[in-house]
């Protein structure tokens, strides 16, 4: 499973949703299967209430798993802890700086953790009010969106669209570990080398970012949820282990 993007174009804050992801359903039934739909960037369990109302190929419903955006949070967290315990010997975020950019769904969950233990939060987002939250919530330190690639800090968190690990952020960033939600965070196969040679460890996004898609298959195959949470705990440090225990990039 994974792999596979719906993108519906508009105004993600028009008020009448239903027709429109009641379409988005319509769609999905006509590919008999061969594609299921959930939560992603801007959507809700609500929303996929109405997909439902169409085709039965949709996950992350209300009375079920829910949205996993939460789970997905909780495995970027556990990626950067295997990344820390392969950078600096440890997997304790506590004292580190966290960048973290984006403060969307997966990205609060992802400092509600990192607050737990006691790391520092710096945090950016282009929606003013979701950067508010995190500070009310967590203390972070909020900076401006385009400022976030030259704060020093312990890891770079990319929480947000794609491509922010590119040629005019590669120079800036003094971290030591690059370990967010986001997908497709190098913007070109070369920056994964380039990353490297800077000494920066990477831990690869589709390794640490797969919670969610581990929740929806759960939900799929009727997992309770407290064994959708276990099985993903041992999932997550495993994954991420090997993934970092060859990262070399040819």
């Amino acid at each position: 499973m994974g792999g596979g993007k719906a993108v519906i174009i508009g105004d993600n804050r028009r008020a009448d949703r239903e027709p429109l992801f009641r379409a988005h359903g319509r769609f999905i039934q006509s590919l008999g299967g061969r594609y299921i739909t959930a939560e992603d960037i801007g959507t809700t369990p609500a929303d996929m209430a109405f997909v439902r109302c169409e085709t039965a190929h949709v996950a992350g419903l209300a009375d079920r798993s829910g949205d996993p955006s939460p789970v997905t949070g909780f495995g970027v967290y556990m990626g950067m802890k295997a990344a820390a315990k392969r950078r600096w010997g440890s997997d304790s975020l506590a004292g580190r700086t966290v960048l973290v950019q984006g403060a969307g769904k997966v990205a609060v969950a992802l400092c509600r953790h990192l607050h737990e233990e006691g790391a520092r939060l710096v945090v950016s987002d282009i929606a003013a009010d979701k950067v508010g939250r995190v500070v009310e919530e967590f203390g972070a330190e909020p900076v401006a969106p385009e400022a976030i690639y030259d704060q020093p800090g312990d890891v770079y968190a990319p929480c947000a669209l794609g491509a922010t690990i590119n040629d005019d952020t590669l120079g800036r960033l003094r971290v030591g570990i690059i370990a967010g939600g986001a997908n497709n965070q190098l913007a070109q196969d070369r920056h994964g080398a380039e990353l490297e040679a800077r000494g920066m460890l990477y831990a690869p996004d589709f390794v640490i970012n797969g919670g969610g898609l581990v929740s929806v298959y759960g939900e799929l195959k009727g997992w309770p949820e407290p064994q959708i949470i276990v099985r993903f705990w041992i999932i997550s440090i495993i994954c991420s282990l090997v993934a970092l225990s060859t990262l070399k990039l040819r």
